[in-house]
Order: C-alpha cells, then sequence, then structure tokens
C-alpha cells in the first residue's frame, strides 16, 4: 500500500507589520519626548573643624549663616557673630543679608566659600533664598550694576542648638 506522506514547508516568519511599527514608533517617540533641563547647584558638607589649624588662619573668612526662626545670624567660623538680622513680619531679611554679604566680600575678596546652617524646620524656600542671597549679588562697577558671584562654594547642614 502506498503512504501518502504531506509535504512539510518550513514556516515563513512575517516581520514586516512588526519592521513598518518600530520604523513608525521610534521616530515618534524619539520627537515628543521631553528633554529636561536641571538647574543644580553642588553643594558639599562642611568639613568637621580641627580646631588648632584653623586658629592659625586668622585672617581667613570662614562665613557662616545661620537659619533661624527669628533671626539670620551672619559670623565667622573662628570669630564668632559678625552681625544678627532680625526677621521681618515677611520671613528672613535677605536683603540686609545681601548687602551684609557684598560688604563682606569686599573685605575678603578671595575668599569664596559659605556655609549656609538651616533648623530642622526651615522652609525650603527660606533656605533657597538665603543661598542665592549669599552665592550671588549685584555689584556697581563704575556707572554700571552687574551681577557678580559673592560666596559661590556654598555648603548646607545643620544649625547648632541655640544654647538659652
Amino acid at each position: 500500500m502506498r503512504v501518502r506522506r504531506l509535504r512539510k514547508h518550513a514556516a515563513h516568519l512575517e516581520i514586516t507589520a512588526f519592521i513598518n511599527l518600530i520604523v513608525v514608533l521610534v521616530p515618534f517617540l524619539l520627537s515628543t519626548a521631553v528633554f529636561t533641563r536641571m538647574a543644580v547647584i553642588d553643594l558639599s558638607l562642611p568639613a568637621q573643624s580641627t580646631g588648632a589649624l584653623e586658629k592659625l588662619k586668622g585672617n581667613d573668612l570662614k562665613l557662616e549663616v545661620v537659619i533661624r526662626p527669628d533671626a539670620l545670624e551672619v559670623g565667622d567660623r573662628i570669630g564668632g557673630l559678625i552681625q544678627r538680622l532680625p526677621a521681618t513680619a515677611a520671613g528672613p531679611d535677605v536683603r540686609a543679608l545681601q548687602a551684609l554679604v557684598q560688604q563682606l566680600k569686599t573685605r575678603f575678596p578671595d575668599q569664596t566659600e559659605a556655609t549656609v546652617l538651616a533648623e530642622p524646620n526651615t522652609p525650603y524656600d527660606t533656605l533657597v533664598q538665603v543661598m542665592d542671597a549669599v552665592r550671588a549679588g549685584h555689584v556697581v562697577q563704575g556707572a554700571t550694576v552687574v551681577r557678580a558671584e559673592l560666596f559661590p562654594n556654598i555648603s548646607i547642614g545643620d544649625a547648632p542648638v541655640r544654647t538659652r
């Protein structure tokens, strides 16, 4: 008896529709992708003071701005408090801080480092305003007012606990 065998043909994989989809989908996704630009400020944590070594550098300014709920305390890490700026009804007196920082920059033009210390319940907006006031300001050069860097290298940390 004669056996009939079915001839099996190799199945062809139809990927034309998939390739068409990819060709259309990839440019569409690339054209609609949102490329965001984030503004980043490089910050570093303040180094622990070594005590004796820091006292040797008496003419250097180690600027510290402590954000308290009732005032901004501007001081030198070694020399102590320079000025206490009481808060206004609207919040911290950022304009007075910027004026004071500009005066300090004229006395110490080579210094670029500052430390901003905030209490745990300090609003984020207040922290950013203080950092902006310390980082850059307006300086008069000749007859023009120019935006200049004051203390661009900012370190942040926790404010020391007040002793009462």
